[in-house]
């Protein structure tokens, strides 16, 4: 379940960065409010974004050399964990596409607001 106070502080913060800019506010406002945002506690996105894709990468990387295993006959490796570990992958994958989809409907979204 989503946490409301995660919530509120995000359009806490846009609701400032709003009137930051209708105020004609300067670079320097500009460059306190990322300190702001970079000093907090919570994740930056980016680098949450950049982990999920690296761990879709590895889950399929491991995915495929399990499966290049099996194909050299490697007797440690069996057809169930070949089969269970692309599955893996493939579901990984799939969510990963499902969350960049959500993600450009997002900001498709907020372009079409007005300002």
């Amino acid at each position: 379940m989503i946490e409301r106070t995660d919530i509120n502080s995000v359009l806490e913060q846009m609701r400032s960065l709003q009137a930051q800019a209708q105020q004609g506010s300067t670079q320097q406002g500009v460059n306190q409010s990322v300190a702001i945002n970079k000093g907090s506690d919570a994740p930056d996105f980016g680098e949450m974004l950049k982990g999920a894709v690296d761990s879709v990468n590895e889950t399929q990387g491991e995915a495929k050399a399990l499966a290049t295993a099996f194909e050299r006959g490697d007797a440690g490796v069996d057809l169930h964990q070949v089969m269970i570990s692309m599955q893996k992958a493939s579901v990984s994958f799939q969510a990963m596409t499902q969350v960049r989809n959500r993600m450009v409907t997002a900001y498709e979204d907020i372009m079409k607001m007005p300002i």
